[in-house]
Parts: structure tokens; sequence; C-alpha cells
């Protein structure tokens, strides 16, 4: 089935300790690539978390939101820096001396001195942190992926009827392009009766003729044009990333249809590569969400 390279999913667990969210979005990107964006006691986790994602997303670039909220799962500790603290009493006595000074240094004081205490965080219960966050992570990845799929149905059906309109358009041109050669040969024939006045060598004219219609062939790239439909339409039925392998057929179908606009030298022609190539860049902005 053919997956959208946009989606999001979304998934919260919960214990009466702590509660985990996870939420993730994808969009349109060349290859895979996953940004994590977590806590800071959490960072640990980020590789599993991307592994878990990668095996439900090939293509695309993904961003995860990740958010802890509880008691439970962290405990603050005050550290004091104590050898710190007495370098500063040290300079501030040298201070006062030197300067003769008899204010007072207050413990409070000392406290709020930069770098003597600092709060510090230490996980706890990393194994129910890393369950819920695992879990969380899953389901997200489950509905991004159910998400991408449902628009990658709809993608299917739009890339699919410009195919249709593509197919009539190749119909049309091969209809025209039957009575091109006949017009050729009606064309010459008048311009050679006015240069030799009624005598004409048949040969000669069915040469000429001959000539004209090669140069004018486009039937070598209408059969190309339908063998690369088929082979959109097939592309389309399978699994896995097939987005570069739909790109590739639409350029070729694009470079099928500039070549049949170079050779036609017929309004009727010029006027359905129009339409073909109209539908193609359809076809190409759909094929551009396709993973």
């Amino acid at each position: 089935m053919v997956c959208s390279m946009t989606g999001f999913g979304r998934s919260k667990q919960v214990t009466e300790r702590m509660s985990v969210t996870v939420e993730m979005k994808s969009v349109n990107h060349r290859f895979c690539e996953i940004s994590v964006r977590l806590p800071r006691q959490l960072l640990i986790f980020e590789d599993k978390i991307k592994k878990v994602i990668s095996q439900h997303v090939q293509r695309g670039r993904v961003e995860v939101f990740v958010t802890i909220e509880g008691e439970g799962w962290t405990k603050r500790k005050l550290h004091v820096d104590w050898q710190l603290l007495s370098d500063y009493y040290e300079q501030l006595k040298e201070a006062a001396t030197r300067f003769m000074l008899q204010d007072r240094v207050t413990l409070e004081q000392l406290f709020q001195l930069e770098g003597v205490v600092e709060v510090m965080e230490e996980e706890t219960g990393n194994e129910e942190v890393e369950q819920l966050l695992l879990t969380a992570t899953e389901e997200a990845a489950k509905q991004l992926k159910m998400m991408r799929e449902k628009e990658g149905e709809a993608l299917t059906r739009d890339i699919q009827q410009q195919l249709l309109v593509i197919a009539q358009c190749v119909q049309n041109v091969h209809q025209f392009a039957k009575e091109v050669e006949e017009q050729y040969r009606t064309r010459l024939m008048k311009r050679m009766n006015e240069w030799v006045q009624g005598t004409i060598d048949e040969t000669r004219l069915l040469t000429e003729v001959a000539i004209l219609a090669e140069k004018a062939d486009i039937n070598e790239e209408l059969t190309r044009i339908r063998s690369h439909i088929e082979q959109v339409e097939y592309t389309l039925q399978q699994a896995g990333t097939v987005g570069r392998k739909l790109d590739f057929l639409v350029q070729e179908l694009n470079r099928e249809m500039n070549t049949i606009g170079a050779k036609a030298n017929d309004g009727r022609i010029a006027l359905q590569v129009v339409e073909m190539k109209s539908a193609l860049e359809k076809v190409k902005e759909q094929v551009q969400n396709i993973e």
C-alpha cells in the first residue's frame, strides 16, 4: 500500500506516579530523518525511540516531541560546593582586613554566591519510565502510519484519475497521428503539382512522404507512454518505498511528451500534449508526497 510522507500521531501513557506523552508529525523528505525533542533526563532513550519509529517509517522527516509529568520519576538533591564556599569566605575575610571593613558576612549571603549551591535531579524508576516512553512511542508511530496510509490511498486515487486523462490523450494523439501522414501526402502532392505542372513522379512522392512521416513519427513515444502508465499503475499497488521509482517514471513520461510536442506539427496533437502535461504535473505534485 502506498503511504504518504505526511501524518500525525499522539499517545499518552499514564500511571499513578507519572504520565508520558509522545507526539510526532512527519513531512516530505528525500531520506528518513528523525528528530527527537525530549527532556534532558530522557536523552538516554533517544536511540531507542528512533529505532521504534524507524520500524514504521522508511522515508520522510519525523519530528518527535516528548513530555513527562509527575513527581515520582526524579528526585531532587541539594549539592553544596564546600570548597568553593570556603574559598569565598577566605577571600571575603581578606577583603575586610585589607580595606578595613566592618561589614558582617551572613550565611544567606554566602549561599547566594554563584556556584555554591546547586539543585540536582536524579532519575528514579528508569525501567518504568522507559516502558511508558517506548509504549507511547509505539502507539504514536502506529497512528502516524495509519494516517500516512489513509492519505496514501487518496494520493493513489488522484494519480490514477490523472493517468486516465493521459491515457485518453494518448488515444486521441494516436488517432490524429494517422491523419497527419495523409495530410503530408496531400500537401506535398499539391506543391509538387505546382512545381512540375501536373507531371508527378509517384515514386519520388512516396519517398518524400515517407521521409516526412518518419521525422514526425510518434508511435514509439506513444508506446513508451503507455508502458510507463502501466508501470505507474503497477507500482502504486506495491508495498514499501515507491516514491523514488514513481518520480523516475514521471520524469520519463515528461520526456516522451516533450518529444511528441517537438515532432508533431499539428495543432490538435499539440493541444493533447498540453492536456497530458497538465495532468502529469498534478501527478508529479502527488508523487512528491509518496514515501
